[in-house]
Formats: structure tokens, sequence, C-alpha cells
């Protein structure tokens, strides 16, 4: 793998700390494992401060040599589209964000190419989420109608689990056309999420590395997700695992599993994610034991 030059100024700009109340938290956990790599690796950490967060992306990724947007799904393609304009950006393209952004659309994607979504809900109890939404905010198990700026799938009853990859190969439908390695696969997660009683999705942290009997198709399936839809940089692919590997969200984004990963893992995340947006990772990494955590940051060896 080529060298981090060390001694480099990067951007983390994670907008849901200081912006996101019910957000925060798991914000805040992200940007430390992620902040204290970087200058684990010799680098300059530049984070934006309390002002609007679009004017300080404009003002600080000029002066740094590369920058990371971190932010809920559907904002992610509009800050990152400023940090483009101003600095080398460690994630995923702006135009691709955009497209994982939009959850219909997305899925419409996925099927076309065999990757199983869930269907289409017709009558019932069915899954409500947002068209653009991030994590399990505002999904539920209802058989109401979806409202303005949602839309309705069916229900499966599965095993959940993610998969944490870093993505160099963009060949999606919404790119520039390049070459690099393959995906770089970190982990495949378990996901504790629990519905409560009035039907909300709640999510709750995870336990990784995991190893589920069908953990290789779990992985293909990721891959091909991410392959399809153009990403780079590290992503999260969430599926549920029933009589298909279903893919339900694709996240262009670091995501809290990071938290545990890092627990576990004796390569730098801040290497890995630069080498990756020059295209080059290695074969794999190596990870020791496994932990679970939650989505304050607490990380609990197994």
């Amino acid at each position: 793998m080529t060298a981090h030059i060390s001694g480099m100024k990067v951007l983390l700009a994670e907008y849901t700390t200081a912006r996101t109340p019910a957000l925060a938290p798991e914000g805040a956990a992200m940007l430390d494992v992620l902040k204290n790599s970087f200058v684990r690796c010799g680098d300059e950490v530049i984070l934006p401060g309390p002002g609007d967060f679009g004017e300080e992306i404009s003002r600080l990724a000029p002066t740094c040599d590369m920058g990371l947007v971190i932010a809920p799904d559907h904002l992610m393609a509009k800050y990152t589209t400023i940090l483009e304009q101003y600095t080398h950006n460690l994630g995923c393209g702006s135009m691709n964000a955009a497209l994982c952004a939009n959850k219909v659309r997305s899925a419409k994607i996925l099927l076309s190419h065999g990757i199983a979504v869930p269907g289409v809900a017709s009558a019932g109890r069915h899954v409500v989420k947002p068209v653009s939404g991030c994590g399990a905010q505002g999904v539920r198990l209802t058989g109401a109608a979806p409202g303005s700026g949602e839309f309705a799938q069916e229900f499966i009853n599965g095993e959940h689990y993610s998969v944490s990859l870093i993505a160099t190969r963009v060949v999606g439908e919404a790119c520039l056309y390049y070459t690099g390695d393959p995906a770089l696969v970190l982990s495949v997660n378990r996901q504790f999420i629990d519905i409560d009683t009035n039907g909300m999705f709640r999510y709750k942290g995870g336990e990784t590395p995991v190893h589920p009997p069908r953990e290789q198709d779990i992985v293909d399936t990721a891959v091909k997700a991410v392959t399809v839809l153009g990403c780079q940089g590290y992503c999260g692919i969430d599926v549920i695992v029933a009589d298909k590997v279903y893919v339900v969200d694709v996240n262009p984004r670091i995501t809290t599993s990071l938290v545990g990963i890092a627990a576990c893992m004796k390569e730098e995340i801040a290497q890995l994610i630069v080498q990756a947006s020059k295209g080059t990772v290695p074969a794999a990494v190596h990870l020791t034991g496994s932990v679970r955590f939650d989505t304050h940051g607490k990380v609990t060896p197994q």
C-alpha cells in the first residue's frame, strides 16, 4: 500500500455534533475515532466552527490538503459539492452521494442489477420511511399510508447486518469513470435494532466483527451494491438476511460501526481512506477479537 504522507492538513466536517441533537452522540463518536487516527498518522485535523456549515467548509477547505464530510445522507451531496470545489475529497463523490440519498431511486437501480431489495408494500403492516432519511430516523412499522416525502416497503422479518467497506473503483450510473483496487471489506457487523410499541425503529449499536452463516453472500451483495451505485470511500451497507440478502440502505459515508471496527483493527482508518481516495487499498485488514458498541461510542470487548 502506498505510504500515507504525514503532516497534511485534513478537514473533518462532521455535521451533527452541533446541529442535530438526536444524532450528535453518534456523530461525536465517529469524529473522535477519525480525528485520533489522523493525529496518530501525523496529520493536523481542522474542524468547522459553530457557524453556517457550508460557509465553514468554504472558509476552511482551501487551507487544507484534503477533507471529508460526515453528515446525514440527505445533506451529504450538498456539502460534499462545496468541499470538492476547494480540496481533495476523501469520501464519496457528491453525485453518487445524491443518488444514495434517494432511497426510492437507488433501490430501483439495485433491483435492476439483480440485487434484492424490499418490495413495494401493498397491504397489511409495512415499513414506512423517508425518501431521503438517515439511519432509523422516521422509520416505522405501520398499517398506515406513507406521508409526504415518505414511501412504503414490505416488512421483511430477518437478521439485521451491515457491511463496512472502503471503495476505490467507480463504475456506477452517476460517476466519473476510473479504476482502482477492488473494494476493501473491513467487517460484517450485527445490528441491534428494536421496534418500540409505536412501531418506531431504533438503532442501538451493534457487534463487530461477526461471521454469520451466509457471510460471503452478504459481503458479495454489499460489494455489488456500492459498485452499482458508484460509491467511493468508506461506506456502510445495511442488509436483512431472510430468504435472500436484501439491501435496505447504502450509506455513502462513515457509519457508527467504525467505532467498533477501529477498536479491533490493526490498520489506521485514516491511512486506509486516504489511500483509497487515490485508488489503492490492501487486500484485507487485520481484526483481533470482537466488541459491542453503542450509539454513544461506548465499546465493550466480547
